[in-house]
């Protein structure tokens, strides 16, 4: 049997050669020991059916274990899942790239799980290749997971095509896997990122105020529920604003800067963004000023409804229901249909329509921090 081709990489500076060979390697089914951040694995087509099985093989590995997923861009989750918790995004966004993988519900069948690498070698050979990579650690199942390229290369000399060498790996510990197709999650492995991290961002709450331009409403809104939550020392809550048609780098108008001056809150820093797909899906709960919101953010995330509510909505939710569920409108799923839940657009207005306006918003988020 013939040996390995090896190539030598700096794994801060890769040569693109050395990924581009690597890559053609991999869609031409390939096998490819590559580093990772965490241990050194082997990777293979995901897409190529003959490379599956010959890796199965090689890790002496059950037919009914899949193979965790490289991936280098987090959109590319789309592709390869459905029906992604919220708190799967917001794992995915704190810790990705990094040694964390998710496992979730595969859009083919049963579960899949991705991991984006902290590598630049493994995202530049992901990248190149084009196709989902299957990359377990280059070990015989069982076996110690290597960190570095000479325990990689000690088992699997002349059983996979090409292996590259950079050296000892950043880490040194496998990724830890967390199960979000179940509910509650589940970590079903121990890793680099510890358990206690891992929880205390699945428990953790992310609201999201949107209005028209991000410099009036949904700035009042984030703010002042900010002063609350440090008011009572709530770290578990996380709180952003964004418009859906904001000029990106914009400042709060001086009226909104004005009316929450006397409260007390200074918002000078603020600069203004746009609703975007990634802030929609790490929200928990997104709360509009106006109901022609709704439809730019469903145009960005349609699985987002059952998330998305008025702000004044939302408090006639609390006042009717009690605390209610928040991957659920209301029990029987109506909507409240009242042209009052709307809350204008301040801009351009007098001092007293701007304090008005926030006197509206700060009942609302009075009554809505009493139940996050």
């Amino acid at each position: 049997m013939s040996l390995t081709k090896i190539i030598k990489v700096n794994p801060s500076s890769p040569r693109e050669e050395s990924i581009r060979q690597a890559a053609k390697v991999l869609i031409d089914g390939g096998l490819v020991i590559i580093p990772t951040e965490t241990v050194y694995g082997i990777a293979a087509n995901a897409l190529n059916e003959k490379a599956l099985q010959r890796l199965y093989k090689i890790k002496n590995r059950p037919k009914d274990k899949p193979f965790a997923i490289l991936i280098a861009q987090e959109h590319k989750v789309q592709e390869l899942a459905v029906e992604v918790p919220v708190a799967a995004y917001k794992l995915m966004h704190k810790f990705w790239p990094g040694p964390l993988t998710v496992i979730l519900k595969s859009a083919s069948q049963g579960k899949v799980g991705l991991r984006m690498p902290d590598n630049l070698i493994a995202l530049a050979i992901t990248t190149q290749s084009g196709v989902p990579l299957a990359c377990p650690s280059a070990n015989i199942s069982d076996k110690p997971a290597p960190a570095n390229f000479e325990q990689a290369i000690k088992d699997m000399d002349g059983l996979v095509d090409l292996a590259i060498d950079a050296g000892l790996t950043k880490v040194g510990l496998e990724s830890t896997v967390v199960d979000l197709s179940v509910e509650p999650p589940q970590i079903t492995r121990s890793g680099a990122i510890k358990d206690e991290e891992i929880m205390a961002v699945i428990k953790s709450k992310t609201v999201l105020f949107v209005c028209a331009g991000n410099s009036c409403r949904s700035v009042m809104a984030e703010a002042y529920l900010k002063k609350l939550l440090l008011k009572t020392q709530r770290t578990d809550i996380q709180v952003s604003s964004a418009g859906v048609m904001a000029l990106a780098g914009m400042g709060a108008s001086e009226g909104t800067l004005a009316v929450l001056a006397k409260e007390g809150i200074d918002v000078a820093a603020h600069r203004a963004q746009r609703v975007t797909r990634e802030l929609v899906d790490q929200s928990d709960i997104i709360l509009m000023m106006e109901d022609v919101h709704e439809d730019k953010i469903l145009q960005l995330a349609p699985e987002a409804k059952n998330r998305l509510f008025l702000l004044k909505e939302f408090v006639n939710l609390i006042r009717n229901n009690g605390i209610i569920n928040n991957s659920e409108k209301v029990s029987n799923g109506a909507r409240i249909n009242d042209s009052n839940l709307n809350i204008s657009d301040p801009i351009g207005g007098s001092p007293e329509f701007y304090r008005d306006t926030f006197l509206t918003i700060k009942d609302a988020v009075e009554r809505i921090s009493k139940i996050l």
